[in-house]
């Protein structure tokens, strides 16, 4: 596999577990925390990993990380989104 052309911006914050439930004390404290020290679970929006590859541990649209922290969502894969999702 080569190097991707464009930067890597696949990550999506969600907060959640491949179940969609919650993952505990990882939303950027409800999305409100800008704290390097704080951190949020991220999918991958293509479901590939480091250089392309597609290994079943990199899948996931929901769950695959940690993100970078919350203050900056760029160094591991992030471009910001966020998807939420709400039940009645």
């Amino acid at each position: 596999m080569g190097r991707l052309a464009h930067p890597n911006e696949h990550d999506i914050l969600t907060g959640t577990n491949k179940d969609g439930t919650v993952t505990a004390g990882k939303t950027c404290a409800d999305w409100t925390s800008e704290d390097p020290a704080v951190f949020a679970q991220v999918g991958h929006s293509d479901g590939l990993g480091p250089m392309g590859n597609d290994a079943e541990q990199y899948r996931s649209w929901n769950s695959v990380h940690e993100n970078g922290g919350c203050h900056d969502t760029a160094p591991k894969g992030g471009a910001g989104r966020v998807y939420c999702f709400a039940i009645d």
